[in-house]
């Protein structure tokens, strides 16, 4: 879908869609739990029905109980298989192919993983390092990773014990453990061999595993996990998703008057960080924000920072390379034609900014929905329309974003090919 904006400032209420994030982990705990769980308020996203599919392919049962509630029928603690070498299909989700590597080990000893995009290209080499220590297979070939523990399917694949990991690629890695490790027959220490990077992820990984019965002790360099533990069935309503709130709050630092609605002040989501970070860009004068704690932030506080008084510098953003594009440079590409002055650095991007942006351009979205919004947001303080091209990528993360952004007040055109 290709789509015309025309400049225009957006007024009136918003609610975000329910975070990924945590919807993600809720099914995940769900579906390892002993019992029969409600999961509510859940966005209807390409990310979330890949993990539905994922744990669906591993044997829970998961039901539609209407718009955006799901049963999940967990797969109890005596971990049921599902049949030898299970496909789980992850879509272009990152976050379902990582914190379901350990778990389908777990539950399964072994599985194939495939997926669509840039999605078996992102980095994996933290979890092959790690598992191939442990005497289990890994192959990645024409873009299917199959693992096999040489144990068959009826024998946990994962022995307790010390596993390592780096704490700077992916906090996924470590949240993938942190759900497989509390149900082995033994204690477990989760070692990061370097400094964790998206803290506000792993915490929001703890929050959820606490909801569900679950502990992970945090130590000094990672998290010890005791044995024996159990998911608890629970009900859960997902709140709402402060990586998309941001985009709304960059409009509003543009010149909107957006109500964002229904927002969780005491949220352990990291994306919280919007808020202190969109106050420091909305005083003239130059700033350097650190997003190694909060890398989808970057496309939002990006369009805030190109219509400023100022410099502003978004630093340690190196792995947002490694997203659905590589981030760093199309956020530097779309802005840029659309008028910034930005600067793009191996792990930072660099913003002189500027009264208006110019517009008048047609840009590539690059399959990569924060990109899509991104822009979006710009279009608010540019002099003349823009066209998007593969608008529909915002389906991954926000399938109502045209909706919404329609809603306030936003001046659009879907383009017809042919």
């Amino acid at each position: 879908m290709d789509l015309t904006i025309y400049p225009s400032k957006l007024a009136g209420e918003v609610t975000p869609p329910s975070s990924k994030s945590q919807a993600h982990r809720a099914l995940i705990a769900a579906a390892l739990g002993g019992g029969i769980s409600t999961i509510s308020n859940l966005a209807d996203s390409q990310d979330i029905q890949a993990t539905r599919r994922c744990l669906s392919a591993l044997g829970a049962l998961v039901e539609d109980l209407g718009p955006g509630t799901l049963r999940v029928h967990g797969l109890g603690n005596s971990i049921p298989q599902a049949g030898p070498f299970p496909t789980l299909d992850c879509g272009e989700s990152g976050s379902t192919l990582r914190f379901l590597i350990p778990v389908a080990l777990l539950v399964q000893g072994q599985a194939a993983f495939t997926g669509r995009g840039r999605l078996m290209e992102r980095p994996l080499a933290p979890y092959e390092d790690l598992f191939r220590g442990k005497g289990i297979g890994w192959s990645m070939e024409h873009g299917v990773l199959t693992l096999d523990s040489g144990r068959g399917y009826d024998r946990l694949a994962l022995d307790p014990g010390e596993y390592r990991l780096p704490g700077d690629v992916s906090s996924q890695f470590i949240t993938g453990l942190l759900f497989a490790l509390p149900l082995l027959e033994g204690d477990s220490d989760l070692l990061l061999t370097a400094p964790l990077e998206s803290r506000g992820y792993v915490d929001l990984t703890l929050d959820v595993l606490d909801r569900f019965g679950v502990v992970a002790e945090p130590r000094e360099n990672g998290f010890h996990i005791p044995s024996g533990q159990m998911y608890q069935a629970r009900d859960l309503a997902v709140e709402a998703d402060w990586s998309q709130a941001a985009f709304w709050y960059g409009a509003n630092l543009l010149g909107s008057q957006v109500d964002i609605l229904n927002l969780n002040r005491f949220s352990a989501q990291g994306d919280m960080r919007v808020v202190p970070y969109s106050q420091q860009l909305s005083r003239p004068g130059d700033v350097e924000l650190d997003v190694s704690q909060c890398p989808d932030l970057v496309p939002p506080l990006a369009a805030m920072a190109a219509v400023r008084t100022g410099e502003c510098r978004l630093t340690n953003a190196a792995r947002l390379r490694l997203k659905e594009s590589d981030r760093l440079a199309t956020v530097t590409q779309t802005l840029r034609a659309l008028g910034a002055a930005v600067e793009e650095g191996p792990d930072s991007l660099t913003f002189h900014g500027l009264p208006i942006l110019e517009g008048g351009v047609t840009v590539d979205c690059c399959n990569d929905h924060r990109i899509a919004m991104m822009a979006a947001v710009a279009a608010c303080a540019c002099r003349r329309p823009i066209t998007l091209l593969g608008a529909e990528c915002v389906n991954k993360s926000y399938p109502g974003f045209w909706e919404d952004y329609r809603q306030l007040g936003g001046d659009l055109d879907v383009l017809i090919s042919g």
